[in-house]
């Protein structure tokens, strides 16, 4: 084991509503593979600003900043009024630049689908999401779209770097630059020049409505996909879709020094408490967390026991109508993990 000088820190956020449930969860699956880490625990979101006014406690700034990696449960979000997205704060105060989402069948999880494997790049930092809005009149409002050369020079390199060192073939960029000729313009034009430096790699270009029609169509033509932050919002939930839905697909954010590892899907606020809620998302999150970690065997080890789990339609979970609670998940994939670290062990005497 690692002396406790050399373990990893994690900036651990439960989050409100099923967040919790899914994060103990997480964190007994985390100890079965012998993994060492230290949790920082803090709150943040609905409950503690309702009784704060504050949405991130500044203990959170303090130690995501100390220990440069953090892992969120699902937070609320109001429609409309009241605070914008954590992730959204987050992302904009640290520059966590990439939004990377595995999209990738599990098991017989039901779809349409088979052996779906997607890893989308959205640029986290600029587009619609920066908030840039006004109110011209009362009848009018409007928001700015930007976009710039070295933000769309970084998430490009990034996914085709992402492309080279997991031996990924060919990478797709998303844009609408047949009617936003100099926006989505400039985000095509760099991600062609980009692509230039790595000619082992197809590179291929799409319109994002016919993105969405092909996903549709037949979602395996894909490999790595690079894009702008609306279209990579919108394809990261449609990819979800194709797998099973968005609790079985995680999602980090990752900066030049920081990374945030999160599930992509809401609070679910109707079933909290009820011990039905799916860890799924949560657990692979963690497992791109171990990767960043260069923590490879845990997290493979970790993604091989979920994929296994649910080759059995009696370990479905709720949500995919199968008869497992969250307690009842939580166990048998322990055992699973523990079965095949045996197996390991064994092999290495």
């Amino acid at each position: 084991m690692p002396s406790p000088l050399h373990r990893k820190r994690v900036t651990l956020i439960p989050g409100d509503g099923i967040g919790p449930e899914i994060t103990s969860s997480m964190k007994e699956v985390i100890a079965a593979l012998d993994v060492d880490l230290v949790w920082d625990e803090y709150n943040a979101g609905l409950k503690v600003f309702e009784e704060t006014g504050t949405l991130v406690p500044q203990s959170i700034y303090d130690s995501f900043e100390k220990n440069k990696v953090a892992l969120k449960g699902p937070i609320t979000t109001p429609i409309g009024t009241g605070f914008r997205s954590i992730n959204v704060e987050l992302r904009k105060r640290y520059d966590l630049y990439a939004c990377v989402r595995p999209i990738q069948s599990i098991g017989k999880v039901p779809s349409h689908y088979q052996a779906v494997d997607i890893v989308l790049f959205r640029e986290n930092t600029e587009d619609l999401y920066m908030g840039l809005e006004e109110q011209v009149s009362a009848d009018e409002a409007r928001s700015i779209k930007v976009i710039t050369r070295q933000a769309s020079r970084r998430i490009a390199t990034s996914a085709f770097e992402y492309a080279v060192q997991h031996n990924r073939k060919k990478v797709t960029v998303v844009t609408k630059a047949n009617i936003m000729k100099l926006s989505d313009g400039l985000f095509l034009d760099t991600v062609r020049d980009v692509s230039k430096h790595y000619p082992t790699i197809e590179f291929t270009e799409i319109l994002v409505d016919n993105m969405c029609m092909q996903m549709v169509l037949n979602p395996n033509q894909f490999d790595v996909v690079v894009t702008e932050n609306l279209y990579g919002d919108i394809l990261s939930d449609l990819g979800a879709a194709l797998v099973g839905g968005l609790g079985f697909v995680p999602g980090a954010n990752v900066g030049t020094e920081m990374a945030l590892f999160e599930a992509t899907h809401g609070s679910a606020p109707d079933i909290a408490g009820m011990g039905i809620a799916n860890p799924t998302a949560l657990l692979l999150s963690a497992a791109m967390m171990l990767d960043h970690f260069n923590v490879k065997k845990e997290a493979d080890l970790l993604r091989a026991a979920i994929d296994r789990l649910y080759q059995d339609e009696a370990n479905f979970t709720k949500d995919i109508k199968g008869p497992l609670n969250t307690r009842e998940y939580t166990t048998k994939l322990i055992q699973i993990i523990k079965a095949s670290r045996g197996k390991v062990d064994a092999k290495t005497e």
